[in-house]
């Protein structure tokens, strides 16, 4: 009883664990307010400003826009933030603050 009792939790989780690798088990599927704004930088970059909330980063706020994988680089990615957020960091945004993210399209 102990061997099936084993071997069936051994299977729950190594189903589990593929189901989180290959579907994820974050909240994608709630659809969140993005403030779009796409008037040029001086650079002539489009752009969208948003509310940061708790747990966002920059690659996962421009992903929710696109609703779909990053088309440049994440180097371009930071390049392209810190620019527009007058050299600011990824890293240094704070919950509860409004930044300028970079709008891409999927043919960039």
């Amino acid at each position: 009883m102990k061997k099936l009792a084993g071997v069936l939790l051994s299977i729950l989780v190594i189903y589990v664990m593929y189901y989180d690798l290959n579907h994820g088990t974050l909240p994608a599927g709630q659809k969140q307010a993005l403030e779009a704004s796409t008037l040029p930088t001086e650079t002539g970059e489009p752009y969208f400003e948003k509310k940061v909330n708790p747990g966002e980063t920059v690659l996962s706020i421009i992903e929710l826009n696109l609703d779909g994988p990053i088309p440049v680089s994440i180097d371009q990615v930071v390049s392209d933030f810190s620019e527009l957020n007058n050299g600011m960091q990824p890293e240094d945004i704070k919950s509860g603050k409004t930044y300028k993210f970079p709008k891409y399209t999927q043919g960039n």
